[in-house]
């Protein structure tokens, strides 16, 4: 019968000590609520005697969230354990965890201790948590490099102490597979008292093993993995939660057990994250990356496009992404050109499909990726060119201390000027908002670079846009002095790429309507002669 394994989320309190991923009390309410609905087992809010700031976090999540055990980190002395438990006694299911690191490495460097006084600091503290709550957590800290035998007396000291879950991290992501597993096999077989308590995993990823680290971990006996979402954390970051649920929930054949998360809530719990703490996941990230379900290889994009199962073990709906991405690339073939032009109002005969295939060859060649507006532009006769429906007249933009920023656009339209203002929370936004409001055809930024082109003051800014309208994505780019008119006209680019290739689109679905042959005439790709 397959076993729970219990998600121990400790992306508030390990994840948040990775460098750039601190949050206030404000984000780390928002993100608990949002782990909350993921549905983790149990939410490390913080280390509440390390400031004044973890600690109001803790209570104040401990007050809130009620349906995880909320968990608090302290070290092995009382006044942390005092401080641990002020913060969490609120808590509908409040949990103290309690460390001390075990290894002759830490004992000889860095705690300057014996390991009979090691001994002593853990049945005192973890004694001292399970006199004010009844869930305590230990960690020989460095578990993976301490000595095995001493490890075993340092478990049991602390099952006899009253610790309820024994959590063995790879401090520093030392260990291999096989090496964690085992250490999970002989605590379990060799401590006594450990039917009464449950094994947890802590993974590092310097090695690049916390995922694979965390199921060995399983294997050998654990019920509980410790995790964050995005794989944040110390150093290379801690094992990904997406990465271990998915695995798990992919893989039942080979490991009989399951996990209450809510595997659709994965992608915007990374996405939550990634906002609020501007630190982005590389797009070849595992399950939440932008290029999770992305394909450009032809043979891959023919599979997808035959059955999707061909090449994807999931789908992008599992874990809460919209949908697959054909990327249009140098390595693409026919069949996903074909699809694409399709979409864009363009069913291609064959002789046209092998003209525009030899052209979209040419320009895939100098570009990494081909858009939309690349294919309008052979499309349309080889030009390179996309008239602008409308131009930029006048821009102007406002900011204030608190936050929100207006923009007013003119933008001219075949002789007429168009006006309108915007507010948003940042001035780029307000701009784009504005120019929405005159096209008709709002958009979403999916990319947003800026670069300095020049030295010095003398310097201007280059910024590069894409951008998704109603499903499709244009590119814009543009320079100015000013960052914000320089997005301005970038935004103003692809949105005009964006209503050219619409009205394309719905003349070519206006002319099928009224066509009443029965095959629909096609845009001849290329000039009579070619």
């Amino acid at each position: 019968m397959a076993e729970k394994i219990f998600i121990f989320d400790t992306t508030l309190r390990d994840g948040e000590q990775s460098p750039g991923c601190s949050m206030n009390l404000d984000e780390k309410l928002e993100m608990a609520r949002q782990l909350d609905r993921l549905g983790v087992d149990i939410l490390e809010a913080g280390f509440p005697i390390a400031s004044q700031g973890d600690f109001e976090a803790v209570r104040a999540i401990s007050a809130e969230i009620r349906r995880p055990v909320i968990a608090a980190l302290a070290r092995a002395s009382e006044l942390d354990v005092d401080r641990a438990w002020e913060a969490l006694k609120e808590a509908a299911r409040p949990r103290i965890h309690t460390f001390l690191a075990t290894s002759d490495i830490h004992l000889k460097y860095k705690l300057r201790k014996t390991r009979e006084q090691v001994l002593k600091q853990i049945r005192s503290a973890v004694g001292h948590a399970a006199s004010l709550c009844g869930d305590v957590e230990f960690s020989p800290e460095d578990a993976g490099r301490t000595e095995r035998s001493y490890l075993l007396e340092c478990c049991h000291a602390a099952i006899e102490a009253g610790a309820t879950v024994l959590n063995l991290p790879d401090t520093v992501g030392y260990c291999l597979e096989n090496e964690y597993e085992q250490m999970f096999a002989e605590v379990k077989a060799r401590v006594p008292g450990m039917e009464r308590v449950t094994l947890s995993t802590h993974t590092h990823d310097d090695l690049g093993l916390a995922a694979a680290n965390t199921l060995a971990g399983i294997r050998g006996g654990a019920r509980q993995v410790e995790c964050t979402i995005n794989g944040i954390g110390e150093r290379a970051g801690n094992a990904a939660l997406e990465e271990i649920v998915m695995a798990i929930h992919l893989r039942r054949d080979a490991l009989p057990v399951y996990t209450d998360i809510r595997t659709e809530e994965l992608f915007a719990s990374s996405q939550l994250l990634t906002r609020l703490t501007g630190v982005a996941v590389q797009r070849n990230k595992a399950i939440v990356g932008r290029n999770a379900f992305a394909h450009e290889a032809g043979i891959h994009q023919d599979g997808v496009l035959k059955n999707a199962t061909t090449y994807e073990i999931m789908t992008p709906q599992t874990v809460g992404m919209p949908s697959n991405d054909i990327v249009l690339g140098k390595h693409s073939g026919r069949h996903a050109l074909a699809k694409r032009f399709e979409d864009l109002g363009y069913p291609l005969t064959k002789p046209e499909l092998e003209r525009a295939y030899e052209l979209f060859c040419q320009v895939a060649d100098r570009k990494k990726q081909v858009y939309d507006e690349d294919l309008l532009a052979i499309v349309n006769e080889g030009f390179d060119h996309i008239p602008d429906t409308f131009t930029l007249k006048l821009f102007q933009s406002v900011s204030s201390s608190e936050g929100r920023s207006t923009a007013t656009v003119e933008l001219e339209k075949e002789g007429e000027v168009f006006h309108d203002s915007a507010t948003a929370e940042g001035p780029c936004d307000a701009a784009f908002r504005a120019i929405d409001r005159i096209t008709g055809t709002p958009g979403t930024i999916s990319d947003f670079s800026v670069h300095t082109v020049g030295p010095g003051t003398d310097g201007v800014a280059e910024v590069a846009i894409r951008a998704r309208f109603d499903r499709r994505e244009f590119t814009g780019k543009s320079t100015s002095h000013s960052v914000v008119e320089a997005a301005a006209r970038a935004y103003l680019q692809a949105a005009n790429k964006a209503t050219y290739a619409l009205r394309r689109l719905a003349d070519k679905q206006a002319a099928a309507a009224a066509s009443a042959q029965p095959e629909l005439a096609v845009h001849r790709l290329y000039p009579s002669g070619y």
